[in-house]
């Protein structure tokens, strides 16, 4: 039986690249987009902030302004 004159290693072809992760590094984003997804499904108990209508409508104007 002949035995092969390079044995294979576990290293990529110089003409290839070869990315590894990490069990974590596709399961954190993972659960981060699953609860932001819950989140936006069932907003719960949320409520508009109330605010001095004089200030939103100060930031309102200053954002007006800028754009210009």
């Amino acid at each position: 039986m002949p035995v092969p004159a390079h044995p294979r290693s576990h290293r990529p072809a110089a003409n290839r690249v070869e990315i590894r992760l990490p069990w974590w590094a596709v399961a954190l984003p993972a659960v981060a987009f699953a609860a932001l997804l819950i989140m936006i499904m069932s907003p719960g108990q949320a409520q508009a902030a109330t605010v001095d209508p004089a200030l939103g409508q100060l930031i309102e104007r200053t954002l007006h302004l800028l754009a210009h």
